[in-house]
């Protein structure tokens, strides 16, 4: 009798549920109204020729379950994720099987959302600014879909984002000025987009930065960066970011990889870290306008293993304490003016050093070592380039550790002979959209 007292009970209850059958399975309608009417409004804004039969999205019938009933054997089988209490969707992570479509304003609808993930599709338009209301968001992945238009404001407002990525995309203008205020923000990704303008200043707590492969330009700033105490990653390469990176840069008190590669840098200053302390493990500066001396501190740096600055305008001889330290793994000097004989260190049966000191202006390079390769610029490129002395003209002098600026009047300009191809790539950080340095012209008989 009590089992079936229980049984009736338990019938009761689910009478007052709104239900739904499907193949004799009873299934509760829990989801909240206005979730319902966002996902749908998120699907209708998807091209239907777009949806596979056998993708997430082809599983969301709305006539047929609820998308947070369970169990989910035959419809939204996949691409959301619910809360405990079954009212609520927490994650829309979608297959990259190719959707196209745009990303409906509707999607603010989703108050409990923290993850949003449409990676590798084709979703298209602009991103609505609605997005700011997700309140709860903490990761957003739009990489490599075909947005357009700027990266809206409103979404600054999103304090508890943690990872945004929109790499891979057509997102143009400015970066939102007012980004330093997303404080929860630890990973940001824009590279491979359009974006323009300086760059502002940064999320306090940011520990890995890519915006490479867009238009910046302007200088990398104290303003910008100088708080950024938790900054491991930077990855700014293929841009036009100009003038001197000074030497707090690299003082950054975590920061371990570098890459600023092709860019318009002209100098550098390098100061050694404090108590030899820094975890700084590889330096990506190739294929910039650096003039002046390769920078001997660079070597004070414990843990660096990687450098390079190939491709630049560094004049004079390679340190001495490149050759003596043992950390360095990969160094990549190719393509600049350096003179002289290579250290030692270089050649030495224990030395594990590979890269490049090729296309410079040095003597004495083994040429059965593959450091050499390729071979030596000719010698009336490298006299051009000195003057016919055997030292670098027009340098000024400075502080040990500092790159030294040439005149104007011996910019590098291109003289007649000078190298017109890139090597093969050999190296992280190679990239064939510029075009390489050229040797300082002449100006009635002087470089």
């Amino acid at each position: 009798m009590s089992n079936f007292i229980n049984h009736l009970c338990f019938l009761l209850l689910l009478s007052t549920t709104t239900t739904t059958t499907t193949k004799n399975v009873v299934v509760s309608a829990l989801t909240s109204p206005s979730d319902i009417s966002a996902l749908k409004a998120f699907k209708s804004a998807v091209n239907p020729s777009s949806i596979p039969s056998w993708s997430c999205l082809a599983s969301w019938d709305f006539a047929a379950a609820d998308p947070c009933a369970s169990p989910r054997r035959t419809h939204f089988t996949c691409a959301l994720t619910c809360s405990p209490d079954s009212t609520h969707i927490t994650q829309i992570t979608l297959d990259p099987v190719g959707y196209s479509g745009s990303l409906t304003p509707l999607v603010s609808l989703l108050s409990q959302l923290t993850a949003l993930d449409l990676a590798d599709n084709n979703f298209s338009g602009q991103i609505p600014s609605s997005i700011s209301s997700l309140l709860n968001l903490r990761t957003l992945t739009l990489r490599s879909n075909k947005f357009s238009g700027s990266l809206p404001s409103s979404i600054t407002k999103l304090k508890f984002l943690d990872s945004l990525d929109i790499s891979r995309n057509s997102l143009s203008g400015f970066l939102p000025k007012r980004i330093d205020s997303m404080t929860g923000l630890r990973r940001l990704d824009l590279s491979f987009n359009k974006l323009a303008g300086s760059i502002p200043k940064l999320p306090p707590n940011l520990f890995e930065l890519a915006m490479k492969g867009n238009s910046l330009s302007g200088s990398i700033s104290k303003s910008s960066f100088g708080e950024l105490t938790q900054l491991e990653v930077v990855e700014l390469s293929e841009n036009s970011l100009t003038g001197t990176l000074e030497s707090w840069f690299f003082l950054l008190p975590s920061l371990q990889q570098v890459d600023l590669a092709n860019n318009s840098l002209t100098r550098i200053e390098i100061s050694s870290p404090p108590g030899s302390a820094s975890d700084l493990v590889a330096v990506d500066l190739g294929f910039n306008r650096i003039g002046g001396y390769a920078p001997a501190k660079f070597a004070d740096y414990p843990l660096l293993s990687s450098l390079s600055l190939r491709y630049n305008r560094l004049r004079g001889k390679i340190p001495l304490e490149y050759g003596q330290k043992k950390s360095l793994r990969r160094l990549y000097l190719d393509g600049n003016f350096l003179i002289g004989q290579p250290p030692a260190g270089f050649f030495g049966g224990k030395s594990g050093v590979s890269g490049s000191l090729g296309d410079n202006c040095l003597w004495g390079c083994p040429v059965s070592s593959q450091l050499c390769l390729p071979s030596q610029k000719p010698s009336g490129i490298c006299k051009q380039a000195y003057g016919g002395r055997g030292k670098p003209r027009g340098s000024v002098a400075g502080a040990e550790g500092t790159s030294l600026s040439t005149p104007r009047d011996h910019a590098w300009e291109g003289a007649p002979g000078a190298m017109t191809q890139r090597p093969e790539a050999t190296a992280p950080g190679y990239h064939s959209r510029l075009s390489p340095p050229a040797v300082l012209s002449t100006r009635g008989g002087e470089c």
